[in-house]
């Protein structure tokens, strides 16, 4: 069945799942934009952290003088935490920001289909996971769509926009809309696996991983290369480690699977580092060991 989705005009309260990284940068950039914000994770000492790290990230963003102190008491009034889905009944859109699985976002739109109102838009951050198979489970797969932040929303400028096979007009149009009231540029793509920017950069994130596998150089000299070579802040060694290892090989076996072309297919140490739990920053190791790093070091990057 087919309803009328939000429009942007319409929207004021945006419901955000998943309270990491990303669910946190989402959540701050609707807040600071205006909008009554509504996060949700399970566990409630994520919501205390990403509470702590908005108002953190909103106090630096200050002290450029990016910010008033006025705006932040204000964005911070509007965000709201909550554990139960219940307290998306007044969401016009929500975006789900949870781990990148097919499964649990399925399992997730479902919920999201029963509890939200008729008109909500439900938008997925998801960086490799066709829509089109998201909005199946849901019954209104017009009001389905891609809403991709790069890491971290509130510093990257890119939003990738991703149209479902039944994705309407008009929640492609509110859905644009809102990304430009973030601030941020919009890209397009089509619903195929990895979309535009994963589909590049994974890619050259596992022939890193190859290059270093066959002894053609060291870590320190592949992302040294890339960095000065091609003029990237990051090499792509650091990057991976920076996104999660975990992810990184999700995203191959999303683009392997749904591409059906071997050279999406990770690389063997890339698999062995997530089997071994070298998750990259998160886990204190990865392919470089951030143990003993100083915690304030981070770079902006993707996701």
């Amino acid at each position: 069945m087919i309803r009328n989705p939000a429009k942007m005009d319409e929207i004021t309260t945006i419901g955000v799942v998943g309270a990491g990284q990303m669910g946190a940068g989402i959540a701050q950039l609707a807040a600071v934009n205006g909008l009554n914000v509504w996060l949700l994770d399970s566990d409630p000492n994520s919501l205390t952290r990403a509470t702590k790290t908005i108002a953190n990230s909103l106090q630096r963003l200050a002290s450029k003088g990016q910010l008033s102190q006025a705006v932040i008491s204000d964005a911070l009034k509007r965000l709201h935490c909550t554990t139960s889905l219940k307290d998306f009944h007044s969401a016009d859109i929500v975006i789900e920001a949870i781990a990148e699985s097919e499964v649990a976002k399925k399992n997730l739109f479902v919920e999201l289909d029963k509890t939200t109102k008729s008109s909500a838009i439900l938008a997925s951050n998801t960086s490799s996971i066709s829509i089109t198979r998201l909005a199946s489970v849901t019954s209104r797969p017009s009001q389905v769509i891609g809403m991709h932040f790069m890491n971290p929303p509130p510093i990257m400028k890119l939003v990738e926009i991703i149209r479902g096979a039944d994705t309407s007009d008009e929640t492609f149009s509110a859905t644009k809309t809102l990304a430009e009231r973030f601030g941020k540029t919009v890209v397009c793509s089509k619903d195929y696996s990895g979309f535009i920017v994963n589909r590049i950069l994974m890619p050259m994130i596992n022939e890193a991983f190859f290059t270093l596998y066959t002894g053609v150089a060291t870590k320190e000299d592949i992302d040294a290369g890339m960095k000065l070579g091609t003029n990237q802040p990051m090499g792509p060694l650091e990057l991976a480690d920076f996104i999660g290892l975990d992810v990184c090989l999700s995203i191959l076996k999303v683009l392997h699977g749904g591409l059906g072309d071997v050279k999406y297919a990770p690389c063997p140490l890339l698999a062995q580092y997530v089997d071994a739990g070298r998750l990259g920053r998160k886990s204190g190791v990865g392919v470089y060991d951030y143990r003993d790093a100083p915690k304030s070091t981070k770079h902006a990057a993707r996701l």
